[in-house]
């Protein structure tokens, strides 16, 4: 695609008749149609709102991933994988005779998007499949991989999601090398198109420009070069730096959720397999699939030169393998990687690659495809990091001095590394699930006592309304609970009742002071009914949620919309110790449009993009989003208690006053002097002050289609239709965590 300002530049000089060059690809762009986002870029993006539409799925609305998938014949698929490894193919034929250390790249590559900040990325869903990651330079020739495994997954169909295989084939291909897995969970249902995710702010592969002023790589991303998983192997910015590498590495792999070990045994661990491929100039290399011509059928990096494959190919440009048995689990690549004295050279593609300095070593390797050729083991610069940072170093003499425990390290690792964005076990599938507890899956107990009834369920609704908290205060912390879980990555959510522990229970967002008065309210009502209840009991987590629907029917009876929140108790509380409270922490909304609450200078993203984003994360639609804020705003449930675009007369109430108001003609908006990020709202006649808002609320009469549900929810005959589908929209919210 052409960028933004050589299209508008275009279109400026044919509209004003102004002489051009004559550019074919400026001509054939300005013949198809333009989205507005081209005329008017600045406008806001509701697209990540529409993504994952159940048109898409050609499976249809009943579709349910789980229940196929216990028609799977799990050991046929497993046999067919592992004979798949050694029968290599003509078109392309398998390193050493084992497809193992490909596939082992593309279920990392697959896996290694996932970035905590945001939850976005990850192996769910088989987002390798499409476009931009089908095509990043990282994942050059994982097409062919795919290809080789589309015969299984025709094979099996809808019982076997391609996220599934993805993952599946790496870990058979270590364990046909050698290795004992640690486990292996099936349960990732596939999307029909790709996620809408910033990947970075680069308008071309391979660029760099997402450093702060401080240095720092921006937030949320986790590679430091876009189209690259992590970092530059050849160094930062391609530069042979192996300390620079290793702050990078750090950097990136801490934003998937890994550990200084965990870094080192993945890094180590997984280049004990394969090689690298740079065998000739990347001129021989044509263009990435979503670039390719159409008889190409989605194949891309066509290699003209040799036999365009094997001793020829070139992916990276880095030309190699790490160690003398690439097809088998050893601790060779700590021994090389530490006992060696490496030299910086050139690959034959031009990639900076690093030799050993001993020439006996430099016929160690068996070549992967011709007979009889014996090559040098090799190191990137990235590798190097591993053995220049004083604390990396640390730890991988001590894999090396302890071999179970790096095996063990590093199946742990690869099983995080694969699953960290399924979110709980309750979400696994398969029969090779291990039984340990990992703080990274925050765990939630498991429910051994008797649930409460509908009769009991009254009843606490009654004591909960007959405390002292208000309906703002009860809807504030109902949302606390919920709203923190992310689709993105099934984490957070009321289930587990962590609104009660650090670090939840001081986000900033959460109000701890008024956090504390409920939660102390509640946990009284708690404590009395589950001593008198015998076998029943009722969690805090379920209690926080049933609070919060007792006081939205409160707030619409005194509307005069009587309605019934449906709720359904089954949540368990977690302990701190069940709680990775760093890893937690990533979890806390730097912005919060439901609760109008934004923080400048912790959010990643301009306030509006920031609502998008978290509606985004809810899994929310257009619709969805809308009426969840006007109806926070009527209840007058914002952050701390803020009374920006609580637009309405009788705050705590559920009606549709906030579209009724904002909507109005009546009301004159200008920005509030002083305060560039607040507007004032006036009587058009009198002048007199009626409302303070911020451009979230204002947005919604100011964006057309946010404007076209808001004018739906406004009318005068709506009302009804706007608390029903309210309830509908929140409790969807309350339940993303059951699973």
């Amino acid at each position: 695609m052409l960028p933004q300002k050589t299209k508008v530049a275009a279109l400026c000089a044919l509209l004003f008749a102004a002489p051009i060059v004559a550019d074919d690809r400026i001509i054939s762009e300005l013949s198809s149609p333009v989205s507005n986002q081209f005329w008017w870029p600045d406008q806001l993006d509701l697209s990540p709102l529409r993504d994952h539409e159940m048109r898409s799925n050609p499976y249809g609305d009943d579709f349910n991933y789980a229940e196929e998938f216990q028609n799977l014949d799990i050991e046929a698929v497993e046999k067919d994988v592992n004979e798949l490894l050694t029968s290599s193919k003509d078109w392309w034929p398998a390193d050493f005779g084992n497809y193992g250390p490909l596939f082992i790249r593309l279920s990392w590559h697959s896996a290694g998007t996932y970035r905590t900040i945001d939850g976005r990325g990850g192996a769910g869903g088989g987002q390798m499949r499409f476009d931009p990651l089908n095509s990043w330079p990282d994942n050059g020739n994982l097409d062919k991989a795919r290809r080789l495994l589309w015969p299984i997954k025709q094979k099996y169909g809808r019982a076997l999601s391609w996220s599934d295989l993805l993952v599946l084939a790496g870990t058979v291909g270590m364990k046909n090398m050698g290795f004992d897995i640690y486990g292996f969970a099936y349960g990732r249902a596939d999307d029909w198109e790709p996620d809408f995710v910033y990947w970075g702010p680069e308008v071309e592969m391979m660029a760099s420009y997402r450093m702060d002023k401080d240095g720092e790589l921006i937030r949320p991303l986790g590679a430091t070069h876009m189209g690259l998983i992590y970092v530059n192997p050849e160094g930062p910015m391609g530069k042979p730096d192996p300390m620079g590498s290793a702050k990078n590495i750090r950097t990136a792999f801490s934003r998937m959720a890994m550990d200084d070990e965990e870094t080192v045994a993945l890094i180590a661990g997984g280049h004990t397999f394969g090689k690298m491929h740079g065998a000739r100039k990347p001129d021989c290399v044509g263009k990435e699939p979503a670039a390719a011509d159409i008889e190409k059928q989605g194949q891309g990096w066509i290699n003209t030169c040799g036999k365009g494959h094997s001793e020829d190919t070139t992916t990276s440009g880095i030309e190699g393998a790490w160690t003398q048995t690439p097809t088998k689990w050893s601790s060779l690549y700590l021994s090389n990687l530490l006992n060696l004295e490496w030299e910086q050279t050139k690959s034959p593609a031009g990639g900076i690659v690093w030799h050993p300095k001993d020439k006996s070593m430099h016929e160690a390797v068996p070549d992967a495809h011709v007979d009889g050729k014996r090559n040098p083991p090799v190191m990137t610069t990235a590798d190097l990091a591993i053995k220049f940072d004083p604390e990396y170093r640390k730890i991988a003499e001590r894999f090396l001095k302890n071999p179970d425990e790096y095996k063990k390290a590093f199946g742990k690792a690869w099983y995080k590394l694969t699953h960290r964005d399924m979110g709980p076990k309750a979400r696994y599938l398969g029969n090779n699930i291990p039984k340990d507890e990992l703080i990274w899956q925050d765990p939630i107990p498991e429910v051994d006592y008797e649930q409460i009834t509908d009769k009991d369920i009254v009843a606490l609704k009654q004591q909960v309304l007959a405390t002292e908290l208000s309906v703002p205060q009860l809807v504030r912390t109902a949302w606390a609970a919920a709203s923190s879980h992310r689709v993105t990555d099934m984490r957070g959510g009321a289930n587990g009742g962590r609104l009660r522990l650090e670090p939840q229970k001081s986000w900033e967002v959460n109000n701890p002071q008024e956090l504390n008065k409920v939660l102390t309210a509640l946990e009284k009502i708690q404590s009395d009914f589950n001593e008198k209840a015998g076998d029943k009991q009722v969690s805090m987590s379920d209690l926080i949620v049933l609070a919060g629907a007792a006081a939205i029917e409160k707030a619409a009876q005194d509307a005069g919309h009587p309605v019934d929140v449906p709720f359904e108790a089954g949540r368990a509380d977690a302990t701190a110790a069940q709680t990775d409270a760093e890893s937690f922490a990533l979890l806390e909304p730097t912005a919060d449009a439901f609760r109008n609450y934004y923080n400048e200078t912790t959010s990643y993203r301009p306030v509006l993009e920031m609502m998008v984003d978290k509606a985004d994360q809810l899994g929310l639609t257009v619709p969805e989003m809308t009426v969840l804020i006007g109806g926070m705003r009527s209840l007058d449930a914002n952050a701390n208690g803020d009374k920006h675009g609580v637009l309405t007369d009788k705050p705590g109430t559920l009606s549709n006053d906030f579209f009724v108001n904002l909507l109005s003609m009546d009301t004159k908006w200008e920005k509030m002097d002083g305060n560039e990020a607040l507007y004032q709202g006036s009587d058009r006649k009198s002048g007199n002050n009626k409302w303070t808002a911020t451009p979230v609320d204002l947005i919604f009469g100011a964006n057309a289609e946010l404007r076209a549900v808001a004018e739906a929810y406004a009318s005068s005959d709506s009302d009804q239709m706007f608390v029903d589908h309210f309830v509908k929209a929140w409790h969807k919210v309350m339940n993303l965590d059951r699973f």
